[in-house]
């Protein structure tokens, strides 16, 4: 039998225990992070903190039906929607793993929960590499015309707004990202750790994950030097001052002593 896992990005992140609190349903796992619901006999939906809910066996109309009532709990909601599907076949003879389809010999709650949380951190990583990608892109913007001109667009208050807005939203990615490490579950069933393993290489979510990290490094150091270089303008500005003053100083006494004119 087939079955439709449906991930979808809907907010930066959910309040899962002002969910758990309103929804009352038969939770099979609830953690701080996720929760995981059987809503009927062959239908499950799992909610995950960092702004992913999962489906299995839902209509269209079920959906939005229940993305609309999860909505009030979440942060920064999306105006579209990132989603990924993938299927679940049971009853099968062996465990195999495709690119968009896994066959499973076993298809307790358990393994239906771990792969819509795999589908799901695949459409976070998604979510997260397009951050990353657009605020690369930015911080590309200002160093370029930094090696160009020698010099950043952006001075003073406007240039700490963006270095602010950008460490933001780099922390948002960043703490996130530790939780898609494997459930503890798979540490202790070899068939649950197998599956685990499995889907992680195809929706390549190490290297992927990886990849963020690389980029929120480089954003970093853009980052850094930026701060340095406000940091040295302010310094700058400072020293030209204490001169100026020196100088009106010393030409005070100058004019005192010759002319005997005091300013």
């Amino acid at each position: 039998m087939t079955h439709q896992v449906l991930s979808y990005q809907i907010a930066d992140s959910i309040d899962i225990k002002g969910f758990k609190a309103s929804f009352k349903a038969d939770i099979h796992f609830s953690g701080a992070d996720e929760l995981f619901y059987r809503t009927d006999s062959n239908r499950f939906v799992c909610v995950f903190k960092y702004g992913v809910v999962s489906f299995l066996n839902y209509d269209p109309v079920r959906i939005a039906d229940f993305i609309g009532m999860i909505i009030p709990f979440c942060k920064y909601p999306l105006g579209e929607h990132l989603n990924e599907e993938y299927l679940v076949e049971t009853e099968a003879p062996e465990y195999k793993i495709g690119n968009n389809k896994i066959d499973v010999v076993r298809a307790d709650a358990d393994v239906i929960r771990l792969v819509m949380m795999n589908v799901s951190q695949s459409v976070a990583l998604d979510y997260y590499t397009d951050l990353m990608d657009r605020l690369l892109e930015e911080t590309n913007l200002h160093t370029q015309r930094l090696e160009r001109k020698g010099s950043l667009a952006i001075r003073g208050v406007k240039l700490k707004k963006y270095i602010g807005r950008t460490l933001v939203l780099k922390n948002r990615i960043a703490e996130n990202l530790y939780i898609f490490d494997s459930p503890p579950e798979t540490w202790e069933d070899e068939s649950l750790d197998k599956i685990d393993t499995g889907l992680k290489r195809t929706f390549d979510l190490q290297e992927r994950s990886r990849n963020i990290h690389e980029g929120l490094t480089i954003i970093r150091d853009n980052l850094d030097l930026f701060k340095d270089l406000l940091q040295y303008r302010h310094s700058t500005v400072l020293e030209w001052i204490i001169i100026i003053l020196i100088l009106v100083e010393v030409v005070n006494m100058i004019l005192e002593k010759i002319l005997g004119v005091h300013w």
